[in-house]
């Protein structure tokens, strides 16, 4: 059973923190159904790019003739290519999270980088990737993905991966 304080801030428990994602500042959706239950839920701004996410995804990949996914810090939002139907709506890696935080451009193979999978369950490994940044926080990132383990990313495609996150970075909602 969880209580409110007086000023009414509840106590999400940690295992299911742990298990959303939750960290302290994220923001929270609350509703409430018919009977009187209440809902959180964890927002994204990213979600609600969606639409424009998924046409982006669609041009990037045709670009780039590589499978591209479109993330939020937690899942995969869109996502086109051959690998779409593998990678979408999967939670991300603890990997590719932490790559998002750097708040810099990963490249497969660039330095000593080591493989990063696109979510934990997959035969999908991160070539590119270039995270979001809204109003100096990270929202999450444009990735080119493959199965092949000698792909690499051309010049193109990384300028590609982040003038698609610079896009974004601008019209994420926060």
């Amino acid at each position: 059973m969880t209580q409110s304080d007086d000023l009414g801030r509840v106590v999400i428990p940690k295992e299911i923190r742990r298990t959303l994602r939750i960290r302290e500042g994220d923001p929270l959706e609350i509703f409430t159904d018919r009977d009187g239950e209440v809902i959180f839920k964890k927002y994204s701004p990213m979600g609600e790019m969606g639409a424009v996410a998924a046409e982006l995804a669609e041009a990037l990949a045709r670009t780039a003739g590589m499978s591209c996914a479109i993330c939020d810090r937690d899942a995969v939002i869109a996502a086109a290519g051959g690998a779409k139907k593998d990678i979408l709506e999967k939670s991300i890696s603890s990997d590719l999270e932490q790559v998002m935080e750097q708040r810099a451009t990963y490249e497969r193979g660039v330095g000593e980088t080591q493989e990063i999978a696109v979510s934990e369950h997959d035969m999908y490994n991160v070539v590119v990737a270039a995270p979001i940044i809204t109003d100096g926080d990270v929202s999450g990132c444009v990735t080119f993905v493959s199965e092949d383990e000698n792909a690499a990313a051309a010049e193109v495609t990384v300028k590609l991966c982040q003038t698609a996150a610079q896009f974004l970075s601008r019209r994420v909602a926060v």
